[in-house]
């Protein structure tokens, strides 16, 4: 846990509520992803976010691309008789002066081959700027690295 400028038992106080924010907002979304709600995952970014993934030729950019290329994938991964799930973890946690909120955290996707074995698929690192819009956090940019391309 990244502690933030200030000390004491409010910061403290504050940085655990922020943390546990964190740590669902990954939970939330994650899910909807795994689900394949395209759209209601795509709604977690902010409208002009950038994805980076090295799995794609360039980065995506805003909410209909993020839609588009949820899509696509969860129509292979079903014409394949498979389903992912993304863990997420190891959250370091850092807020900005200007409320804009640093993550970066671990990621492993298992694969599950409807009615067969699951085996991690991928190990990655994800760093996301977290920004609130609509009320709640969003994301602003994402960038994730695969340890096996690193």
């Amino acid at each position: 846990m990244t502690l933030q400028a200030g000390t004491g038992p409010q910061a403290a106080a504050a940085f655990g509520v922020l943390y546990a924010e964190v740590q669902q907002f990954y939970a939330h979304q994650m899910q909807l992803l795994d689900l394949g709600e395209s759209q209601l995952w795509a709604e977690t970014f902010t409208e002009d976010a950038v994805f980076d993934v090295p799995t794609l030729p360039q980065p995506v950019r805003g909410r209909a691309g993020l839609v588009a290329a949820t899509s696509r994938s969860a129509a292979q991964l079903a014409e394949a008789g498979q389903r992912h799930r993304h863990f997420m973890g190891m959250f370091d946690v850092c807020e900005r002066p200007d409320g804009a909120v640093d993550v970066r955290s671990y990621a492993i996707v298992y694969a599950s081959q409807i009615g067969g074995e699951s085996r991690v698929h991928r190990v990655c690192v994800c760093e996301d700027v977290l920004v609130r819009a609509e009320g709640a956090l969003r994301v602003a940019t994402r960038r994730v690295t695969r340890d096996d391309l690193a």
